[in-house]
């Protein structure tokens, strides 16, 4: 019995480590796409060359992103049948045709169009090679799409019937099935995100350069345009963020109880407990620095609503509390700098001094991997907040794994660990060397590279629209 419960932990490590590696490339990529189809649509509507070198300095990038994110992705599906089989075989007729939707509609439109986006703008007419970059950005956002639903359906299950064999079905409609209770909410505060995590990437890099070469037209388009798009999108996605809290209150009351480390209950207006130590064991936070029924304003618009704690669950149905009341903490702590760097930005814009205050450009480089740690930490909360299940409610986890021997487990994951770190790493330095190089008058194209490497000066129409 032992061995089985350091199997199934060993398990759940080695899920959340490759699917942690996973996110942050689609992460970036789904922002980057529409990023890219932005410069493109400036370009061929303004002809200004700044956006067309802009375009062909990030098409590099989110090549590299792209494939880097597909392969962990085929990776991490093959442990559903290896570490996850019963859980494989319970919700397969459910989650196996939104997974096969995907397929069908995401993967199929990024392949179909993606080699004319990366190495066709020297061979196709120019608003051709557009329509590519719209339909990549698109299918980015549709497998987002579905691959959000079948989590959103794990975590408020419906619109399913329970066969004989003990197998979730479909019920009467697919659409009760995609579109569950917190599936919009989920879309909207994700997708949202990789908006800010791909500006504040931009931003970044913009920052780096205009720190190095403050007249670098590249630098400074980049970093105004990213500066601009995180001013837009981060008070969006705090009103996202608070309705998608809502609903998690409404369906998984215990989730937002570890967020909030309401161990008791509070029937005259809850605290918020802005830090403090969680101890599960004794059930209170240690060390809290409260606001006075603050949560309660919070979750019930009520600074006197009553709110239910943990003392109102079993302990063995009890998230990891810890765990989801550090990873929420980072994920807030991290929209307050972003919402703060955006106001910045936004008075430095106001005084003609967007690209003339160092140390602006000095903090958008420390922000610049913050969407990253967000996404990652929202992610914790999410899937480990749902804890102890699979499937909420219905399938727990220690249901829902192989019959898996510790060592066996225990080797794959350090195998993983070690290529991961070795294959990944290389590539995150890569992109970190694509980036330290400043953007160029003449940005290269993909398809041009080969040319240049053998010493062979392109001709005029590969360059087209190079100068600023």
């Amino acid at each position: 019995m032992i061995e089985q419960d350091w199997a199934i932990l060993l398990a759940r490590a080695q899920f959340a480590f490759t699917v942690s590696f996973h996110f942050l490339f689609p992460a970036f990529s789904i922002g980057l796409a529409s990023f890219l189809a932005v410069l493109e649509g400036l370009w061929l509507k303004t002809g200004e060359g700044v956006y067309a070198n802009l375009y062909r300095y990030w098409i590099k990038i989110f090549a590299v992103v792209f494939a880097m994110g597909v392969v962990s992705g085929i990776v991490m599906s093959y442990q559903f049948g290896t570490n996850w089989a019963v859980f494989s075989d319970k919700a397969g007729p459910v989650i196996g045709p939104l997974m096969a939707y995907e397929v069908l509609t995401a993967f199929f439109l990024e392949a179909g169009f993606l080699g004319v986006m990366l190495f066709g703008i020297n061979k196709v007419g120019r608003k051709l090679h557009f329509v590519a970059t719209l339909a990549v950005a698109l299918g980015t956002f549709v497998s987002a799409f579905w691959i959000l639903s079948v989590n959103s359906w794990m975590q408020t299950p419906v619109g399913y019937e329970i066969a004989a064999n003990g197998q979730f079905v479909p019920g009467d409609s697919w659409l009760t099935i995609i579109f569950n209770p917190s599936f919009p909410y989920r879309l909207a505060h994700t997708v949202l995100a990789a908006y800010l995590t791909t500006a504040f990437i931009v931003g970044g890099v913009g920052g780096w350069h205009l720190l190095k070469d403050r007249a670098n037209p590249g630098a400074r388009k980049m970093f105004s345009m990213a500066m601009w798009m995180a001013a837009l999108v981060a008070p969006v996605q705090i009103f996202a963020g608070d309705a998608h809290g809502l609903n998690t209150l409404e369906h998984q009351p215990a989730k937002v109880m570890a967020m909030e480390g309401h161990y008791q209950s509070h029937p005259h207006g809850a605290p918020l407990i802005l830090f403090g130590i969680p101890d599960s064991d004794r059930q209170k936070v240690d060390y809290a620095i409260e606001i006075p029924n603050a949560s309660s304003l919070i979750l019930k618009h009520d600074l006197h609503a009553p709110l239910k704690g943990l003392d109102t669950v079993a302990r063995a149905d009890q998230p990891p509390v810890i765990i989801v009341f550090f990873a929420f903490r980072v994920m807030i702590g991290i929209g307050f700098a972003m919402l703060g760097i955006c106001v910045w930005s936004l008075l430095a814009r106001l005084r003609g001094k967007l690209y003339d205050w160092p140390l602006l450009h000095r903090f958008a480089i420390l922000m610049g991997p913050s969407g990253l740690v967000a996404v990652l930490s929202g992610w914790i909360v999410t899937e480990t907040g749902r804890q102890p299940y699979t499937i909420y409610g219905l399938l727990r986890t220690a249901q829902s794994a192989s019959p898996l021997d510790a060592p066996a487990v225990a080797a794959s994951l350090a195998a993983f660990v070690l290529v991961y770190f070795a294959v990944f790493g290389m590539g995150i330095w890569y992109l970190l060397r694509l980036m330290k190089k400043p953007p160029q008058a003449h940005e290269a194209p993909l398809d041009d590279a080969p040319i240049r490497s053998a010493g062979i000066t392109p001709a005029p129409a590969m360059i087209e629209g190079g100068a600023a």
